[in-house]
């Protein structure tokens, strides 16, 4: 199974092998991300011109796109090089003028003698009371209207290729696809009666009007369910690979965790305990845990986990703790020190900055089992870290991560369960897109005692009242946070810089009361700011989105976001949960540039509004779309050339339920359907579902 399937070959060969394609227009597809036929299967049409036949362009709305035929009148040549060959024409009711530049000789002459009839299409604006149709896109003699197509699509271009180009192109792909069985199961077919694979590539690159190229026209629907599907039939092969992995069952004592139970000041939430129970549950088979924690910012997912690292010890054996960063995973230990004492549980941190005879022994305790808990960077990725045995590993900040990483932590420890932690709230759709091979616990209750957070809009024209308010909560002991959207100040962007804000806000509020960090800083650095601010020795944070994630400083009680607008929604909820984690009342502020533009205003409003991760996630997915959702690029979620994930959310749900059943009632895919839904793998360049195919 690990070579493509005969019948796809074509589909796969140089895009030299279509006709009217050469070496040189192969690399100018390549900017639509075209590599070989099979890739103009899916691009399709972004939207259509209407060139039926009408009797007359008079009374149409100028300007449009219009076929008619005519009857060629009189030529009036250019006077001068530069200037304009114009024809007069009429139709059946009334005449215009077709336009040609850079005419050459008689030509035109003897294309469109005076007296002969043709048909014409182009677009007609009207010039000087007078209509006219300059460069027309088609002119053919009446016999042949039928090569003028009678709905045109229009395809997404890039610099070298045409219209023309394309739509020949499009046509020689569609003729390579060979007969393949159906992957659909039967039942979903016939309830959305969708046409089979070749025929909707066919319909779908030949629209015969607007409503073919919606997203919620049949062979559209079929394309996009098609791409889904095997995505997801990917991560259900990824899941049954790692269930298939024997994990071993745990039987905790429920010791350690009474003890920190005990310990705490307030009890955890009905859903913190709900998570507790799926995760122990899940420990307790004899199958791998591969399980995703989805929670708020401060909903106490690392309670929850903690509890899950409990349970490994209690039945002998070890569990670790990974955070995107050396910041975190000293917050992570700060944390978690008071709880590990209560329950008498040794707690190690292992980052980077641990050299020699330090790293050294901290390795031995770990392999002789005397450390039970490690926190760490991924640094404890690499070969020299040596688990005594190690039962789980839980990963926070999972879309630092992705499949591949997950699999990879899974082989430290034999058998290791899984657990990731994410505190971005993301709506089902994407969930499903980019864990659709972990189970699922969400923590959707806040902790008592948090204390809601105003949030107030207010634009950069008020600047200096914001640096007032600032002043007077520094007095009273209070911190704060500034967050800047750019680090250096660039030409195309007049987004403020966080060292020019530094530098301003230091002039303002003192000297050694302004910190600053940045994702470009050397990390020592960056680390010695954030400990400064965490010491309370800053009491205002200048920093860019890198505090995002996870920072833990209960005394900061105001958030200022500068050119809020600029940020996803999903981003602002993240940075506001960077306050309101103190006794003190908090407030962020989203600093807005004038002016703000309906759907800007809208936006922020939403987070004025509510608190709740989940509601905002799903505003920004349809407000903003997938891409900007969690930075496509290093999030993990796949990019789809026809599905939509914000108009489609309930297809994806569907290709989950189906690719998770096609697998079960058919694990290694040799019955008739399973071999179709191989075809599809390979059709859709899913190459790791094939490679897990044959591992399996």
């Amino acid at each position: 199974m690990s070579t493509r399937p005969e019948p796809l070959f074509p589909l796969f060969a140089g895009l030299e092998t279509l006709a009217g394609v050469g070496p040189k227009t192969a690399q100018h597809f390549a900017g639509l991300g075209v590599l070989a036929p099979r890739d103009l299967l899916f691009t399709l049409p972004q939207s259509g011109i209407d060139r039926r036949l009408i009797d007359t362009i008079e009374g149409a709305p100028f300007p449009a796109t219009l076929t008619v035929a005519v009857t060629i009148g009189k030529h009036a040549p250019p006077r001068n090089k530069t200037g304009a060959y114009r024809i007069q024409v009429s139709d059946r009711n009334t005449a215009f003028q077709l336009v040609f530049f850079h005419a050459r000789g008689d030509y035109w002459q003897r294309q469109l003698p005076e007296g002969s009839r043709r048909i014409v299409s182009g677009r007609v604006e009207v010039f000087d009371n007078i209509p006219q149709m300059v460069h027309p896109d088609f002119i053919v003699p009446e016999a042949e209207a039928d090569s003028i197509p009678r709905f045109e699509p229009v395809y997404p271009l890039t610099h070298g290729v045409t219209q023309k180009l394309m739509y020949k192109a499009t046509r020689g792909a569609v003729a390579l696809i060979p007969q393949m069985g159906e992957w659909i199961d039967p039942s979903q077919l016939a309830k959305e009666a969708w046409p089979d694979f070749a025929s909707a590539v066919a319909s779908a690159h030949d629209p015969a009007s607007l409503s073919d190229i919606s997203a919620a026209a049949p062979a559209r629907m079929r394309l996009a369910y098609d791409e889904l599907l095997a995505h997801q039939i990917t991560l259900a092969l990824a899941r049954q690979v790692e269930r298939r992995k024997k994990g071993r069952a745990l039987h905790p004592t429920g010791v350690l965790q009474d003890k920190v139970l005990k310990s705490l000041p307030y009890k955890p939430t009905g859903a913190q305990r709900r998570a507790i129970s799926e995760i122990i549950a899940d420990m307790a088979t004899d199958q791998r845990m591969n399980r995703l924690l989805q929670g708020d910012v401060g909903a106490g997912k690392t309670l929850v986990a903690f509890m899950a690292l409990l349970a490994a010890v209690e039945a002998g054996g070890q569990g670790v703790l990974m955070a995107p960063t050396e910041i975190l995973a000293r917050q992570h230990l700060q944390g978690l020190q008071p709880l590990a004492e209560s329950a008498g549980v040794v707690l190690e941190i292992l980052t980077g900055r641990d050299k020699g005879g330090e790293r050294a022994a901290k390795l031995h305790a770990l392999e002789r089992g005397d450390i039970h808990v490690l926190v760490g960077t991924h640094a404890v990725f690499q070969e020299t870290v040596v688990f005594h045995d190690l039962r789980l590993a839980v990963v926070d900040e999972q879309h630092r991560f992705g499949v591949r990483q997950r699999l990879e932590l899974g082989r430290k420890g034999r058998h290791a369960d899984v657990l990731v932690m994410t505190a971005t709230p993301i709506p089902r759709s994407l969930a499903l897109a980019q864990y659709g091979d972990m189970d699922v616990s969400v923590l959707d209750e806040k902790p008592p005692g948090r204390k809601p957070i105003q949030t107030v809009l207010i634009s950069t024209d008020r600047y200096e009242e914001v640096t007032e308010r600032l002043r007077a909560a520094m007095a009273e002991g209070r911190q704060c946070y500034w967050v800047c959207p750019l680090v250096e100040e660039s030409e195309v962007s007049d987004l403020t810089a966080a060292e020019e804000r530094f530098k301003r806000l230091r002039a303002v509020l003192g000297e050694g009361m302004v910190g600053l960090v940045h994702g470009q800083m050397p990390p020592a650095d960056k680390d010695a700011a954030m400990a400064a601010f965490q010491r309370g020795e800053t009491k205002l944070l200048v920093a860019t989105t890198v505090i995002e994630v996870g920072v833990d400083v209960p005394n900061a009680s105001i958030m200022v976001i500068e050119r809020a607008e600029s940020f996803g929604l999903a981003q602002l909820h993240q940075l506001r949960g960077r306050v309101g984690r103190g006794s003190a009342a908090s407030s962020c502020l989203l600093m807005y540039q004038n002016p703000l533009t309906e759907t800007g205003r809208q936006r922020l409003e939403v987070l004025r509004e509510t608190e709740d991760g989940f509601v905002i996630a799903e505003t920004d997915l349809k407000m903003r779309g997938t891409g900007d959702l969690i930075g496509t690029a290093q999030s993990g979620v796949p990019r789809f050339r026809v599905a939509d994930l914000e108009k489609q959310a309930a297809l994806m749900a569907v290709a989950q339920s189906d690719a998770r059943k096609l697998l079960n009632d058919d694990p290694t895919l040799d019955s008739a359907r399973g071999r179709a839904a191989r075809l599809l793998l390979w059709l859709m360049r899913q190459d790791e579902a094939i490679r897990l195919i044959s591992v399996g």
